[in-house]
């Protein structure tokens, strides 16, 4: 799949919430080969279900250009465009906040590269935290098998490191150190919530 452009597209709660208990909070089961929107996916099954937060994939409109049917009960799609840039990957409501954010892998042992961001999820991302909004990357180190929640507000400085030619990625020291490392757990699978709540609360004491 391309942009409209032509460019192509890279696939790549002190609580739970705040309604349970967290006796397997700190129990860490690891990746198990899973993707980071496999984790994604069944921890905001999980959070939606217990009444915690309702937290979706945005669906991102595509424009339809080829299709082939090799025979009358199975279509393929040869060629498709997204019809607008997209913008981040989830977003809903938490604890009556707007969430946002964007999630990414990475294979990179020690780095994230920044190329993997696009400039205009970045701009998405900083209206949307001008707006109130509680705006964050989650990043996985696959070969680690460690996952990172980083506010915009840290995040921001990077972006205008790379902008600048400064440099070019994010190290899992900077991480370590900016972010929230997320443990997996057995429910929900990766607890992002729990994190939010500790950015929240970080947050809060900055303002005052």
């Amino acid at each position: 799949m391309n942009y409209p452009n032509g460019k192509p597209f890279n696939v790549n709660k002190a609580q739970v919430g705040r309604n349970q208990s967290t006796d397997s909070s700190n129990i860490d089961y690891g990746g198990r080969g899973m993707s980071l929107e496999g984790d994604i996916e069944k921890s905001n099954t999980y959070y939606l279900h217990h009444g915690v937060a309702v937290i979706h994939k945005k669906p991102t409109p595509v424009q339809i250009v080829n299709v082939d049917y090799p025979r009358r009960s199975k279509a393929v799609i040869n060629e498709a465009y997204f019809r607008t840039p997209s913008t981040t990957d989830y977003n809903g409501l938490y604890g009556g906040h707007y969430i946002d954010f964007e999630a990414k892998e990475t294979k990179n042992k020690t780095s994230f590269p920044l190329s993997n961001i696009h400039e205009h999820q970045v701009k998405h991302m900083e209206a949307c935290n001008k707006q109130g909004g509680i705006v964050f990357l989650l990043i996985r180190f696959k070969s680690l098998d460690k996952v990172f929640l980083l506010p915009y507000s840290k995040f921001e400085f990077f972006w205008n490191r790379y902008k600048n030619n400064i440099k070019k990625s994010i190290t899992v020291e900077e991480f370590t150190k900016n972010g929230y490392y997320i443990p997996y757990q057995y429910q929900p699978r990766l607890n992002y919530l729990k994190a939010v709540d500790k950015l929240i609360l970080d947050e809060s004491e900055d303002r005052v």
